[in-house]
């Protein structure tokens, strides 16, 4: 017998006292007295584990550089055999102790991997979404006497031809040329974000299957709009001068190149960066600064620029190929639009040659054989030294610091290649605006987790249609480690909240929400903050299938972060046939005001839109779903749940809440009859619980609430412990 469907159960209840008694009854028998197996609930949980005492920290400030050092005589040959006591270590002219020396050995003569047929049969693997570059873990040797080649693809800064040019280089490398000392990583940046498709490895068949299913023609829309005398006459009116928008395009770009180099710092090798686009025009001073912000980032990172003009060798008329309109106006008579066009496209490609000459690396433009752009960077590594020593400069003043290198005898007339300073770390004090936008895009990159503040989750779904949900996301965050300043004779604080979901998949950014809270107390109320946890919420329409979320919350006063990491699935009720579809179940024990700030992510008419929504919205009040599930018995529980009957004659539903310790029955609610909402397509039927605590003695228990359709002869249920407290 299905315990969720009795077979005794009646095909219809009439609605009448007798019919909650008749049907709690009928799934008593089927139970045979016992409780229902638990399921699992929806998304809850917290980044780090909770402890009943603070946890005590001793906090050393310690700076670990690593140089990667090639060595070479006078010939041009790499020197071997050398040791931490061959070389001398300076920083700022004082001198370093070297604490590890590690020889990496690329042979420059390794042999090719046995050619791989164009018409082979390429596994089409079953994920190939967004992942990250993972360090080696300790006593893990996983990167040593390997080349590290990273193929970046700026999917927005090429047209489909070039994009398909620079996806067959890429084959062609990997299939004819990538040798056993070899490991490739994939990245692409489009739509604004930069996303790692492949962490490094030697699975040729993986990288392949990558690299064929990549999609041809992503991210056009995303490039510069030219409004010089080359552009193309489209007879539209006058507007907005459209290089202020190009700064900001190019920014992105290089900013994802930025968060590509920091990525890839997590290696203490040699790494190069294969960098294939269609040029990168500079727009101005905010351009420079960004520029000269990502070169920094790869000098720092150990990271080379080796940049690829997927345009390849370009022979096209004085104004242009036949892809674009005719320009317009007196400049084609004048020679101004064919001298703006060449001009155009000699800048486009200075800025690439700039990242490749500034970090040690080579441009590849005019040649239209783009796999020799990653074959210059195969060839140009090969045995080098890393040496690694902790900086006796421990001040995080942000200022450059000059490094020297030298070897002693008898190799003092050795050639040596390394890079020649770093940028200091700077504390948090220091940062300007545009530091703290690069550490929240960094966390959010990153996949290990920042605990430095607790953040507990937890999120629901509810039918809005037959293909859309509405999740709502409760974060919370102990008032107790966050640190009030006093600013304006008030204590204050400030929190940067950022959250993103994305298609568990293929990796896609579905949603992504960021708010500032300025929260500002009274000397009275500031006492009691180390009580009270913070709560923000916010929401998103998504459709069913497997997703992952990422919550990252910040306190402004110190710059501690903390981060919340998880995949969750929401299912397709519209499918569900064999028991009474319903949503998850929220258990709360505190209403709150829809309009509170603090408790939304939104503002103004998307506030409005979401509150409309929102159906923990009741009233004008909000109900609060408790993250913890820890309630007190002097306060009620609130059991609030959707079910849905898509059906031509749609009946009431019965339902109840239980609470159980052990096998043990504890108490249980009066059964409650609940008839669908009118005008609702889903047939709508909200259960709304409000259970007293002072029955139950202090203790966990297991709260399980039942719904029942008698006419349907279908049933559900859900379970998840809890905890009541005095």
């Amino acid at each position: 017998m299905d315990m969720r469907t009795p077979a005794s159960m009646p095909r219809r209840f009439a609605r009448s006292a007798g019919a909650f008694a008749l049907a709690a009854g009928l799934l008593a028998l089927a139970l045979g007295g016992g409780k229902l197996p638990t399921v699992a609930a929806q998304l809850t949980g917290q980044n780090k584990p909770p402890s009943d005492e603070p946890t005590k920290t001793i906090s050393v400030q310690v700076r670990l550089v690593v140089e990667a050092v090639t060595v070479k005589d006078k010939k041009g040959n790499p020197i071997d055999g050398l040791s931490a006591k061959d070389f001398t270590i300076t920083e700022d002219g004082v001198a370093q102790k070297i604490s590890f020396c590690e020889h990496q050995t690329l042979p420059e003569t390794a042999a090719p991997l046995p050619p791989s047929p164009a018409g082979d049969d390429i596994k089409i693997y079953n994920r190939l979404g967004r992942t990250q570059v993972s360090a080696e873990s300790a006593g893990q040797i996983k990167y040593k006497d390997h080349r590290l080649l990273a193929l970046y693809f700026d999917m927005s800064a090429m047209p489909p031809e070039d994009q398909m040019r620079a996806l067959a280089a890429a084959e062609k490398f990997v299939r004819k040329d990538m040798t056993e000392a070899d490991l490739l990583a994939i990245m692409r940046y489009n739509a604004g974000s930069m996303d790692v498709l492949q962490d490094f490895t030697a699975d040729r068949n993986r990288i392949l299957s990558i690299l064929e299913t990549m999609v041809v023609g992503e991210g056009q829309g995303n490039d510069e709009s030219v409004s010089d005398d080359s552009s193309t006459d489209t007879g539209a009116a006058f507007g907005q001068d459209d290089p202020e928008f190009n700064i900001f395009t190019t920014d992105r770009q290089l900013a994802a190149l930025q968060t590509a180099t920091e990525a890839l710092s997590r290696l203490n090798e040699k790494k190069e960066l294969i960098y294939f686009s269609s040029g990168l025009n500079l727009n101005g001073i905010d351009n420079q600064a960004q520029l000269h912000s990502t070169i920094d980032a790869a000098i720092r990172s150990g990271v080379s620029f080796w940049t690829v003009d997927s345009r390849g060798l370009v022979a096209s008329g004085p104004l242009g190929n036949a892809t674009q309109g005719s320009q317009g106006g007196t400049s084609m008579y004048t020679g101004g639009a064919a001298t703006s066009l060449t001009t155009r496209f000699e800048l486009s490609q200075d800025t690439m040659y700039a990242l490749a000459g500034d970090t040690g690396g080579k441009a590849l433009l005019d040649n239209n054989d783009l796999e020799q752009g990653i074959v210059n960077a195969q060839h140009s590594e090969s045995n080098y030294y890393i040496l690694g020593y902790y900086s006796s400069d421990t001040v995080k003043n942000g200022k450059f610091r000059k490094i020297k290198v030298t070897v002693g005898p008898p190799q003092e007339d050795a050639k040596l290649d390394y890079r020649v300073g770093y940028w200091a770390d700077k504390e948090w004090g220091k940062f300007n605006t545009a530091d703290k936008e690069r550490q929240l895009e960094d966390a959010l990159m990153q996949g290990d987790p920042w605990t430095d503040l607790t953040v507990a989750l937890e999120l629901n779904y509810f039918q809005m249609n037959r293909a859309e949900y509405w999740v709502p996301v409760e974060v919370k965050i102990p008032g107790r480690e966050l640190a009030l300043a006093k600013k304006h004779g008030a204590e204050s604080t400030v929190i940067d909240f950022v959250d993103e979901v994305k298609d568990d998949y293929g990796g896609t950014t579905e949603s992504n929400k960021t708010d500032t809270i300025p929260i500002k107390l009274s000397d009275a109320t500031a006492a009691e903050w180390a009580k009270r946890p913070i709560d923000y919420h916010t929401g998103y329409t998504l459709l069913p299938g497997k997703h992952t979320i990422k919550v990252l919350a910040r306190d402004d006063v110190t710059g501690t972060i903390g981060t919340f990491q998880t995949s969750f699935i929401i299912p397709n009720l519209v499918k569900e046939t064999k028991r009474v579809p319903i949503s998850t179940v929220v258990l709360s024990s505190q209403r709150a005001a829809a309009s509170e700030a603090l408790f939304n992510a939104s503002k103004g008419k998307e506030q409005a839109k979401e509150v409309a929504a929102d159906p923990l919205v009741q009233n004008g009040l909000r109900l609060v779903p408790s993250v913890t599930r820890v309630f007190s018995r002097t306060r009620s529980l609130y059991v609030y749940l959707q079910a849905y009957e898509e059906t031509e004659t749609p009946s009431p539903l019965i339902a109840f809440v239980t609470f159980y310790q052990g096998q043990t029955k504890v108490m249980e609610t009066q059964p409650l009859e609940v008839s669908p909402l009118a005008n609702s397509r889903l047939e709508t039927v909200p259960l709304n619980f409000t259970v007293d605590l002072a029955k139950l003695q202090p203790g966990k228990y297991d709260c399980q609430v039942t719904v029942l359709d008698p006419a349907g002869n279908k049933s559900n249920y859900w379970q998840a412990p809890i905890m009541v407290v005095q």
